[in-house]
């Protein structure tokens, strides 16, 4: 049997499936958590994580160089052999007296590097992915099809081609859509995007938010992007030095005092919501958060499409109320004030919530601060530019 493991899946034995895969469908429809404890060490570096995600949707392994990142997914694959626990809905992989082989795991992983195979076209490395999976599940789980995972991909056009006349970006998005061909119980992706020039990123990425919604498999997604992760992330892992120093939902951990996040010179929040409606004679979307609606001078969809905001500190200012009568800034939500931290000499973080808790942060001068003399519990109505919040596309 071939246990190389490439972008694809590594294979899971028909007489293994059973056991492996025991009603994993109702498992990851009631959220079954993904748990990973591990201790290893590597010359001078000591790997120390203990961390719980949940079994759908996208968590990004997120730090510096150097942090693990990396040897995590190789431990989970089953490509480095540590000491530790991982489970997978309900599956145990490895513990403290099994260690399940990697070509027992059924992984799509995603390396920086596509690692297409060469002599073959577009078609014929998704289908080398699609062979795998046709091994049989027996778990009730439906994956998606060849024709969904290329329109989902938007590979039409690509699929005669040879691997040597693909971009960088489209290489991955091959290599992307034959990790989900293999129909993998996990899906991971090391800096998938790392190699890639600005606009081949900005050219993946809505094809990576298309399949957000899409994926019932969990996807374990290293980084140290940080715009990347934002966009793409629902949990976030925070490592650094071989250590988990937070983990949780990444709307909580961007806004929060004391991680780097909300300090940082980037500082911004995501926000999550669904398109209300479009008005086409001003050509602005009404996205609906929570119990505020965003104004967003771009077509996002039809309506009930699900979107995520991206809002920069800087680009939030404050007014006391009453608010303005008559405005340019479209986005004014009443805020509360939360806390408010010192970036610098010059610089203030103020913390806010508005709506129904939604987190917001707002970067202003201190001169600006003292002026507006707020203390934490103060209203405040936060404005933002609808031309400065970056959607998803």
């Amino acid at each position: 049997m071939d246990s190389t493991v490439s972008s694809g899946d590594v294979a899971h034995p028909q007489s293994e499936k059973a056991a492996a895969g025991q009603s994993l469908a109702s498992q990851r429809q009631n959220g079954e958590e993904i748990a990973v404890s591990l201790n290893a060490r590597r010359g001078d570096f000591l790997l120390d994580v203990n961390f719980t995600i949940p079994g759908r949707g996208i968590t990004a392994l997120f730090g510096p160089s150097g942090s693990g990142k990396t040897m995590i997914l190789r431990a989970i694959a089953g490509l480095e052999r540590m000491d530790g626990i991982i489970r997978i809905h309900g599956d145990t992989w490895q513990d403290h007296t099994h260690f399940c082989p990697p070509h027992h795991r059924r992984v799509g992983y995603v390396f920086q590097d596509s690692r297409l195979f060469e002599h073959l076209s577009v078609d014929g490395n998704l289908r080398y992915g699609q062979n795998r999976r046709a091994r049989g599940r027996g778990d009730g789980v439906l994956p998606l099809s060849y024709d969904e995972v290329v329109h989902l991909l938007g590979m039409e056009k690509l699929l005669h081609r040879g691997i040597a006349h693909l971009s960088g970006g489209e290489r991955q998005r091959v290599a992307v859509a034959r990790a989900l061909l293999s129909s993998p119980d996990i899906l991971l992706m090391d800096e998938p995007l790392a190699a890639l020039d600005q606009q081949a990123k900005d050219d993946i990425l809505p094809y990576l938010l298309r399949l957000h919604d899409r994926l019932e498999v969990p996807v374990i997604y290293v980084s140290h992007d940080r715009t990347e992760m934002e966009m793409l992330a629902d949990q976030i892992v925070l490592l650094d030095t071989g250590s988990v120093t937070a983990s949780g939902p990444v709307a909580a951990l961007l806004s929060r005092a004391d991680l780097p996040f909300a300090m940082a010179g980037g500082a911004a929040v995501i926000i999550d919501g669904r398109v209300a409606a479009y008005d086409e004679s001003y050509g602005v979307t009404t996205l609906q958060a929570g119990t505020v609606p965003f104004y967003i001078p771009a077509d996002m969809g039809p309506s009930g499409t699900r979107r995520r905001l991206r809002i920069r500190a800087t680009d939030v200012a404050l007014c006391q109320p009453p608010v303005p009568a008559k405005s340019s800034v479209l986005n004014m939500p009443l805020a509360t004030v939360v806390d408010m931290a010192f970036t610098d000499r010059h610089h203030v973080t103020v913390f806010l919530k508005i709506g129904d808790g939604t987190d917001l942060l707002a970067r202003i001068t201190r001169k600006s601060w003292d002026q507006l003399a707020l203390s934490p519990g103060d209203s405040v109505y936060a404005m933002v530019k609808a031309m400065a919040i970056m959607g998803q596309p």
